[in-house]
């Protein structure tokens, strides 16, 4: 099937985002779990797992895309960072989104994108930059050369990986033939994009999603659900917890990190949640009873952020619904510890981000503002740091469903829930059995 996108496509360029630790990760990770502090940050930023020349030692691993002028690139970008949000952009380039998370959007134009960990956005690229030396290469190259460049989007007062990736766009030469293996960066020093928005960029954030549209053309229809079967309002919390009896803890104030969602800490149970929902085994109702509205309501963004009792409670309880159901999932950010730009994500479903805002949700006012029309379909939402977002579902998909939080630390710190889809009427509405070889637990 064609592209809902009159322009032709010379080439589709993957770019992957990811993170780079000089130290075992694992063991990071085991650290931060035992001792209840927060993991070390990153060394580093990649682009196609090339950090590029402005980490030391690193100008041989940098990535460089050449391409030709006049033509137009198709550029599939993923946030694959474990725990950071990133604004990427090219200089003296604009790019034009036309998809989120597989999904067709309306096309428009910006000079940057801010994209989550668990996020895909595709936009074009138009190679329009008349021929000249921007920067002399080591292979002493005709074509241009231009920086691409991806920095974290800040929200959160934890200590992070405070650096720049870049790579290079390389204009083809038409005078001579390059061999891409002769194509080497530029020398240094390095300028990074005059368009690449500031870490602390709060309105380019939000001016991007609120641009965000699905197509919702004859062939790709936007099915948002107009009126909905069951609503749950969730709070998304880091916590403190008290540390226990004979343990050392490495937190604020000799306390443990967690997080939280409407105040259980998501614990993943030693059975399995979906073998026990489909043998419909007496176990399966431990995991049931998700609390449909946050349990003690206050003034969710208006907290002091340390001076509140943050302990929460552990559990592994779900949404559960029949099959079919219309679900409305409102998220909302609260000041413990810090508020932040939260990227949460639903596993088995898209949905519809019917409405977003800062502050604390207004269940009487906000639904009058919700788009309905052409809502961005996504499945991974970035709520906004010290605000809300508003999801609706179509939940046809049977099965036991993983949400949580995409910055991987607070994963683990519990920030995490889960769905439960009953099966139809139908044998395709309902779960295929286990395999034969399926391994017992």
């Amino acid at each position: 099937m064609p592209y809902p996108f009159p322009v032709p496509i010379q080439k589709e360029i993957p770019i992957i985002f990811g993170e780079w630790w000089n130290s075992d990760v694992i063991a990071i990770e085991n650290e931060m779990i035992q001792t209840g502090d927060g993991p070390n940050s990153s060394d580093a930023y990649t682009i196609n797992g090339l950090p590029g020349p402005l980490y030391s030692c690193s100008l041989k691993d940098t990535f460089i895309q050449t391409v030709e002028y006049g033509k137009t690139y198709l550029l599939r970008i993923i946030n694959a960072a474990l725990n950071d949000e990133l604004f990427f952009a090219v200089a003296n380039h604009t790019l034009t989104v036309v998809e989120i998370d597989a999904t067709y959007t309306k096309p428009f134009t910006t000079e940057a994108i801010m994209i989550t960990p668990g996020q895909t956005t595709n936009v074009l690229l138009t190679a329009n930059q008349q021929q000249q030396q921007q920067q002399k290469t080591a292979s002493d190259s005709t074509g241009s050369m231009f920086v691409m460049a991806a920095r974290p989007y800040l929200t959160s007062v934890f200590p992070f990986d405070n650096s720049t990736t870049i790579g290079f766009l390389h204009y083809k030469s038409t005078t001579k033939t390059e061999p891409s293996s002769s194509i080497q960066p530029p020398f240094p020093p390095y300028t990074l994009p005059k368009n690449l928005p500031a870490m602390e960029d709060t309105k380019f954030a939000t001016d991007f999603a609120d641009n965000l549209r699905s197509l919702a053309s004859f062939q790709y229809p936007c099915k948002v659900p107009k009126t909905v079967d069951k609503k749950v309002i969730t709070t998304i919390s880091l916590n403190l917890q008290d540390c226990p009896v004979n343990e050392n803890c490495k937190g604020y104030l000799n306390k443990r990190f967690l997080a939280s969602m409407n105040n259980q800490s998501f614990v993943r149970p030693s059975m399995s949640i979906l073998e026990s929902h489909y043998k419909n085994l007496k176990s399966g109702h431990l995991f049931s009873g998700f609390p449909e509205k946050p349990p003690n309501p206050f003034n969710y963004t208006g907290v002091d952020p340390v001076k509140e009792n943050m302990n929460t409670e552990f559990g592994s309880k779900l949404i559960v619904v029949p099959f079919g159901t219309k679900l409305e999932i409102v998220l909302q950010d609260t000041n413990f510890l810090n508020p932040e730009n939260h990227p949460i994500h639903i596993h088995g479903h898209n949905f519809f981000i019917v409405g977003r805002g800062f502050g604390n949700y207004d269940a009487e006012k906000d639904p009058l503002g919700y788009n309905l029309v052409d809502p961005p379909e996504r499945n991974t939402v970035a709520v906004p740091v010290g605000g809300w977002a508003a999801l609706r579902i179509n939940a046809d998909n049977p099965g036991v469903w993983f949400i949580h939080c995409h910055l991987e630390e607070h994963t683990t710190w519990g920030l995490a829930m889960g769905l439960i889809v009953q099966g139809g009427k139908n044998p395709s509405q309902r779960l295929l059995p286990p395999p034969p070889d399926f391994p017992p637990c």
